[in-house]
């Protein structure tokens, strides 16, 4: 049975052009588009300092047995210029994943982020590293093995969310969300249009122009008591 120990090294990638539009969307709009429910545990959060605010590409996947980064090293051959390297290794935190090397040689192949949510080392210099955002749940000076098993480009759950090779990871300073492939156009431009639709509320705002009914009738639905004092 090779399931739990198995390598696919093929898998079905979005229009690029489609995950550009997704490099000009905050995570957070693409959040709300998703009914706020599909980001990953924030746990999770930026370690290094890139130079780029939004992070968008496909989902590379690895699901690496805790504490060790044997299929890790295997994807690194395999990582396409644009990828996301997203890495299930069971929230282990006493022992990183990977460290300042793996991600030089990661920036070197193209990838553009890494994902983990486990921990990784040498977080002073990855946080020196530019072009590519790591995100990690925190930092263990001890090191993996390199014994495996593992699974590459299967489904994974990373922060309370599945992950598929190939979905459309968009991260920047608030977290990360993912965008199931099949749906990523019809969230795209649903989410440009919720930016548009926030450009006239702000200018409304500013205006001074902006009313919130809304407020109100809430409070009348939950039948708020509201007193003078």
């Amino acid at each position: 049975m090779s399931v739990g120990n198995r390598v696919f090294l093929q898998r079905e990638l979005p229009d690029m052009e489609l995950v550009k539009r997704y490099q000009r969307l905050p995570a957070a709009n693409v959040a709300d588009t998703m009914s706020r429910s599909c980001a990953l545990n924030s746990e999770i959060h930026l370690i290094s300092s890139p130079d780029r605010p939004i992070m968008a590409g496909p989902a590379l996947t690895v699901k690496a047995r805790p504490g060790d980064n044997l299929m890790l090293h295997k994807s690194v051959d395999m990582i396409k210029p644009g990828d996301i390297l997203v890495i299930q290794c069971e929230n282990s935190l006493n022992r990183a994943i990977f460290g300042s090397l793996l991600v030089n040689n990661l920036k070197e192949k193209g990838a553009r982020g890494i994902i983990v949510d486990g921990a990784i080392r040498d977080s002073e210099e990855i946080s020196q590293i530019e072009g590519i955002p790591v995100y990690a749940r925190c930092t263990s000076p001890n090191g993996p093995w390199k014994n495996g098993p593992g699974e590459i480009n299967t489904t994974i759950a990373v922060g309370g969310q599945i992950v598929r090779p190939g979905d459309i990871v968009c991260a920047d300073q608030d977290g990360i969300v993912v965008v199931p492939q099949e749906y990523a156009e019809e969230i795209a431009a649903e989410t440009k249009e919720k930016e548009e639709g926030e450009k006239v509320v702000l200018a409304q705002m500013l205006a001074g122009k902006f009313e919130r009914p809304w407020v109100e009738q809430a409070m009348e639905k939950l039948k708020v008591d509201v007193k003078p004092r």
